[in-house]
């Protein structure tokens, strides 16, 4: 059997800055994701753009998540030449990611998924995994959850919550698509008409995606329209009868949403259909109930917590779980919330931890803190404290977090 220091499940940007972190922590890293190529929701679920990460000091823009987030960037920038805030080029981010991947010597298995945990006390020992070359029994001393499902921490036993308290639903799962050839100056004048019109034919039942409006994004390309604008709800995200469902619903409402942009926008008289999601997006899953389980009032009252691993400012964003209507508290591009260590912790085992949008959270807290770059920080703070547990023979309980935060913050991380 092949044992590893680390085993990072999961390749979404909170896998790779794991694994990366690590790897230059001098651990010998495995990361194993279950597609073919690395980005997770923005290469496989079309998510775009990034969210606001910035705060706002006397009229300066400063990063919330700088580290390994904020070289992901300037790789994107040195490729593209186009150095933005907001957006990304997501064809380039899959270029970028297995070059940080291979400079870091971390092993990658592709189109390879986790099945099965064995664990022995407070340890998970090892997981059994299903590729294509068959079953594969890897061990390793550390791990990390970054599946975004929590897969990982629910196949070995740990406590977490589904959805939100009062129902276990879930926020709902869109499908994302792309359009091109469209002309972006009659669309923005059109804009008002169309949200007005959707409305209309929402209300006389001739749509039948239940969100309130149109939510499209631009700035990928002349031209190219992003659309997350589906939406399903009372559809369970871990359900597979149920997300197979999803994923046809949604692409009829892709259908619908297109019909509709073409049978009433000039804007759309030469548009293409060229881009749907191979992958239904999900919002939220499985979120772990860990040593501290992060609210939404401590993010509202910006509390100060002494293992504080990140910082983030998005707004607590919830997209309604049982139909139409999205709810927001706001933050100012000038305050910001923590997010501490203990979120990343299990209470069952002392050497795993969950990073990514399935951290120990609230159904309200976690709307907030899922966006990609806080990800990714939570996935480096991850791996930099595997690494240091490591190389100073403690657990992920027992490792000196004042030594991982001053660590964090000599790699560029916004402490």
């Amino acid at each position: 059997m092949k044992k590893y220091d680390l085993l990072v499940a999961g390749g979404g940007l909170t896998g790779v800055a794991a694994a990366v972190a690590a790897s230059r922590e001098g651990l010998s890293v495995l990361l194993v994701e279950k597609e073919g190529c690395l980005g997770g929701a923005m290469s496989n679920c079309l998510v775009f753009p990034y969210m606001r990460y910035w705060y706002n000091e006397d009229g300066t823009l400063k990063p919330l998540s700088g580290g390994l987030f904020t070289e992901m960037r300037k790789r994107q920038t040195q490729m593209t030449g186009r150095d933005e805030w907001m957006q990304f080029s997501p064809e380039h981010y899959k270029f970028l990611l297995d070059d940080m991947i291979t400079e870091a010597g971390v092993d990658v298995l592709f189109h390879t998924r986790v099945f099965e945990v064995a664990t022995e006390g407070e340890r998970v020992k090892s997981v059994k995994m299903l590729s294509k070359s068959g079953v594969m029994e890897v061990e390793a001393e550390f791990f990390v959850d970054a599946t975004g499902d929590g897969d990982l921490m629910a196949l070995s036993g740990c406590d977490f919550q589904v959805g939100r308290d009062e129902d276990g639903l879930c926020q709902p799962m869109t499908t994302c698509f792309r359009v091109c050839g469209v002309d972006s100056e009659i669309f923005e004048s059109e804009r008002p008409k169309l949200q007005a019109l959707y409305k209309q034919f929402q209300a006389e039942g001739k749509i039948r995606n239940p969100r309130e409006n149109l939510l499209i994004f631009s700035k990928l390309g002349d031209g190219i329209l992003h659309f997350n604008t589906t939406r399903i709800t009372h559809h369970n995200p871990l359900d597979i009868f149920d997300i197979s469902k999803a994923e046809m619903e949604l692409r009829r409402q892709v259908l619908e949403m297109y019909n509709f942009m073409k049978e009433n926008s000039k804007a759309f008289d030469n548009a293409t259909l060229i881009s749907i999601a191979g992958e239904v997006g999900i919002r939220e899953s499985r979120k772990l109930k860990g040593v501290h389980i992060l609210q939404a009032q401590e993010l509202i009252d910006k509390v100060s917590f002494e293992d504080t691993i990140t910082l983030g400012n998005y707004d607590i964003d919830i997209h309604n779980p049982a139909g139409t209507g999205t709810t927001i508290v706001d933050f100012s591009e000038n305050e910001y919330y923590q997010i501490p260590y203990r979120c990343l912790l299990p209470k069952e085992y002392t050497n795993l931890l969950v990073a990514g949008r399935c951290i120990s959270a609230t159904h309200e807290a976690q709307s907030a803190v899922r966006i990609m770059p806080i990800c990714a920080c939570m996935g480096e703070a991850a791996g930099v404290a595997v690494g240091v547990a490591k190389n100073s023979g403690r657990n992920t309980h027992t490792v000196d977090v004042a030594q991982v935060r001053a660590k964090l913050i000599s790699y560029g991380a916004v402490l």
